[in-house]
């Protein structure tokens, strides 16, 4: 396997909790699918979740080589879990053509946060 792109990215918490609340579902609807948000409304607190999430998006777009830009959006990149698995990251649209143009077979994704601060991780791979 070769690794075809890295990426990094931290978000304070408190940003992603202020946007929500004064933007509410417009927020949403513009960052995170469906399948998302239904994840993160499922926990007690939502923005723990919701932060790490919109850090596996910027550093999944970092991975990509474009940022969030060239036609990759928001919600091209999306954060899923399974049961009881790791999160993992799957893209579509211009995120998803743009994984196959560089090569990209499979992603590895790490997602922490604290009380303050989310971070994730992605990892591009090629077979």
């Amino acid at each position: 396997m070769d690794i075809v792109g890295i990426g990094t990215d931290a978000c304070e918490i408190d940003r992603i909790a202020a946007s929500l609340e004064k933007y509410g579902d417009r927020f949403l609807k513009k960052i995170y699918t469906d399948g998302e948000i239904a994840y993160c409304r499922r926990k007690r607190d939502p923005a723990p979740s919701l932060a790490a999430r919109f850090a596996a998006k910027e550093a999944a777009s970092k991975a990509l080589g474009t940022g969030l830009s060239r036609g990759v959006f928001w919600t091209d990149i999306e954060v899923v879990r399974g049961q009881g698995g790791p999160p993992t990251i799957v893209f579509h649209g211009g995120a998803a053509a743009r994984f196959a143009a560089i090569g990209g077979t499979g992603s590895l994704l790490t997602l922490t946060h604290a009380r303050d601060l989310a971070i994730a991780h992605v990892l591009l791979l090629k077979r």
